[in-house]
């Protein structure tokens, strides 16, 4: 369906600047390009700026469509004031004419409110009456995060669409290759990425799998490097062992990013990472537990997407962590389900030009 047909374009002059207040974890933050694209279809003439912590701020960068980001690291769980008036300060030199908030929190719809943002459009929570002034309801009708995301993009009470457009993150070819030398990775080899951290300790396949994965990968051939945050530094260090996989956990996203579109094939968790990956349009295979991969893998095609089917009762239980204590729905997929997988993602991948340094 093309959106267009059903939606009015402004098509005015010189008008004012949208704000996108996305959510600040590394896969919802890419789930809001959709909601960056879907403005500039409807908007053609109005720019897009995003808001995005420190952290999130390389994924705005490669985002088209993104004029601009507002980089604010504000504090979790209080509200700083002193920290939202001096944003806000920021906010209003911009002269936006709306801002779209994604969270439901109270204070993420504070800075857009203090700047004199015009239009200021959430989803109805926790008494932000006063702060928002275009108030949406049924969010939590819409299962998807994307849908939740994308309906405030749109008109009140306009129709939804099955299909939005899918996020999309580029990296030109000469990063990629830079990134390629720079890591001593010659290209010759396929170079396959592991991400085996996420915020949700339910949601990680078990580190040894991982490394029965990667001795799988480098007895084929491949070169093999594990991609995290500062957190996964242990994963990384039980998955790479004695052999020639390299550890490239660290606290630069955009290395990450660099890595990923470089990658010939990701493997990752339920995680930010994998959403990344999709983005950029490397090959993924996606390890689903808790959550399935119907509500919760990227809206990019996945090159697979493994979770163990109907024979646990206790799948999908959507938390965090298990607790039942077995986190069967992870640990009863084995390294060989996902070596097959990934090992078909190869075979179909190499019909692309891989890139090659001298």
């Amino acid at each position: 369906m093309n959106i267009d047909s059903q939606l009015q374009t402004n098509s005015g002059g010189d008008e004012p600047p949208i704000l996108v207040v996305p959510y600040m974890w590394v896969g919802d933050f890419v789930r809001c390009h959709s909601v960056v694209t879907l403005l500039r279809q409807r908007l053609p003439d109005r720019p897009v700026d995003m808001l995005a912590t420190t952290l999130c701020a390389p994924l705005a960068g490669f985002m088209p469509g993104v004029r601009q980001t507002v980089v604010a690291d504000l504090p979790r769980g209080r509200i700083a004031l002193a920290q939202q008036l001096a944003l806000a300060k920021r906010l209003k030199q911009q002269n936006y004419g709306s801002a779209l908030v994604m969270p439901r929190t109270w204070k993420s719809a504070l800075a857009p409110f203090l700047a004199g943002i015009p239009e200021r459009t959430g989803f109805f929570g926790e008494g932000r009456l006063l702060l928002l002034n275009d108030v949406r309801f049924g969010e939590w009708q819409l299962p998807r995060t994307v849908d939740r995301c994308a309906a405030l993009a749109l008109p009140k009470n306009a129709k939804l669409s099955a299909a939005w457009p899918p996020p999309a993150l580029n990296v030109p070819a000469e990063a990629s290759a830079d990134w390629l030398k720079t890591h001593g990775f010659s290209g010759a080899r396929p170079l396959v990425a592991l991400a085996p951290g996420s915020v949700a300790p339910a949601r990680r396949w078990p580190s040894d799998g991982y490394a029965a994965l990667s001795h799988r990968l480098l007895a084929q051939g491949c070169d093999v490097c594990v991609l995290g945050g500062p957190n996964e530094k242990a994963l990384a260090r039980e998955i790479v062992g004695d052999t020639r996989a390299r550890d490239l956990t660290g606290s630069d996203l955009r290395d990450a990013i660099l890595a990923l579109a470089a990658a010939t094939v990701a493997v990752a968790n339920d995680s930010g990472l994998l959403h990344v990956a999709a983005a950029l349009g490397t090959p993924s295979i996606g390890i689903f537990g808790p959550m399935t991969a119907a509500l919760w893998a990227p809206l990019n095609p996945l090159a697979a997407a493994i979770e163990i089917g109907s024979g646990l009762s206790c799948r999908p239980c959507n938390q965090n962590v298990c607790r039942l204590g077995h986190h069967r729905c992870l640990r009863d997929i084995s390294a060989e389900t996902v070596f097959a997988a990934t090992r078909d993602a190869l075979a179909a991948s190499a019909r692309r030009p891989q890139v090659l340094t001298e």
